[in-house]
C-alpha cells in the first residue's frame, strides 16, 4: 500500500505521487532485470523469462475486457477497447501475443508448449491471475490506475532493445518487434490513463485507491520477477511440472 494521504490532491499532486511510485517500485529495478538486459543470462534463463512473461501478456485482453465490463462510461469504451485489439489482433494483422510467441519460436520454444502455460511458474500464474481478478473487482477509476506502469514501460523497453540485441548472439531484430510496437502503443495509452484518472479521482478515498492500485501493479510485475530469480538464478529451485532449461520439452 502507498502512503495514507491526509488531503485530497491536485491533478498535478496526484500525477506527481503516481510517478513517486514507478521511480521507486517499477521492476526495472528488478535484480533479474538487470541480469537480463546486461547479457547475464544464459539461453535457457532467457527462455524461462520469455515462457513466464508470456502468461501476463495473454492476459492482458482479459483483464481489458474485464476493466470494459465495469464501466458505464461508453467514451471509455471506445478508447479501451483498442487496447484488446493491440493485443489479441483484429482484422488479419498480427496483435502483441502473437509477436510475443515470435519471440518465444526464435528462443526455441514451441508455441503449443508456451501457449499451454504448463512450464510456467505457479508464482506467475498466481500473480497474474491476481492482476485480471483485481481488474473485475475495482471501479473503472481504480482498474485504470493500476494499467500506469505503461507510464515507465518505453525506457524498460529501450533498454530490453538494446542490451538483448548487443548481448545476445540468439536474439535479432525480428526477435524483437513486440517491443518496438509497444514503443509507440505504451506511451499513447498511458496518456490517456493518466488524464483519465486525474479527472476522475477527485476524493480522497479515490485517490488514495489509485495510489494502491499502481503499488499493487508494481507488485504484481515484481512478483514474477521474484519467481525467476528463486528458481532460475538463486537458489534455483525450480518448482515441480516448471520449466526446466535442463531438461526441455520435447
Amino acid at each position: 500500500m502507498s502512503n495514507l494521504l491526509t488531503e485530497v490532491l491536485s491533478p498535478q499532486e496526484l500525477e506527481q505521487a503516481l510517478r513517486k511510485i514507478g521511480a521507486e517500485r517499477y521492476h526495472n529495478r528488478h535484480p533479474f532485470h538487470h541480469l537480463l538486459h546486461s547479457g547475464a543470462l544464459s539461453l535457457g534463463q532467457v527462455q524461462a523469462w520469455a515462457l513466464n512473461r508470456y502468461c501476463y501478456q495473454a492476459a492482458i485482453p482479459r483483464k481489458d475486457a474485464a476493466l470494459i465490463s465495469r464501466t458505464t462510461d461508453r467514451n471509455l469504451r471506445r478508447e479501451w477497447v483498442h487496447r484488446i485489439l493491440d493485443h489479441d489482433g483484429w482484422n488479419g494483422e498480427e496483435g502483441g501475443i502473437d509477436r510475443w510467441l515470435v519471440l518465444t519460436e526464435s528462443l526455441g520454444l514451441k508455441s503449443d508448449y508456451v501457449i499451454s502455460q504448463r512450464g510456467a511458474l505457479p508464482a506467475t500464474v498466481f500473480a497474474v491471475e491476481a492482476y485480471v481478478d483485481f481488474v473485475a473487482r475495482h471501479p473503472p477509476v481504480i482498474t485504470v490506475a493500476s494499467c500506469l506502469t505503461e507510464l515507465f514501460a518505453p525506457d524498460i523497453h529501450r533498454e530490453r532493445i538494446s542490451g538483448m540485441l548487443e548481448n545476445y548472439p540468439f536474439i535479432n531484430e525480428s526477435v524483437l518487434v513486440y517491443f518496438r510496437r509497444r514503443l509507440g502503443q505504451a506511451p499513447r495509452d498511458a496518456e490517456f490513463a493518466l488524464d483519465y484518472v486525474k479527472h476522475h479521482a477527485r476524493t480522497l478515498a479515490e485517490q488514495q485507491g489509485v495510489l494502491n492500485a499502481l503499488v499493487f501493479k508494481c507488485n504484481v510485475l515484481w512478483a514474477q520477477l521474484d519467481a525467476l530469480y528463486a528458481a532460475y538464478v538463486s537458489p534455483g529451485h525450480i518448482p515441480p511440472g516448471a520449466f526446466d532449461p535442463e531438461q526441455p520439452p520435447c
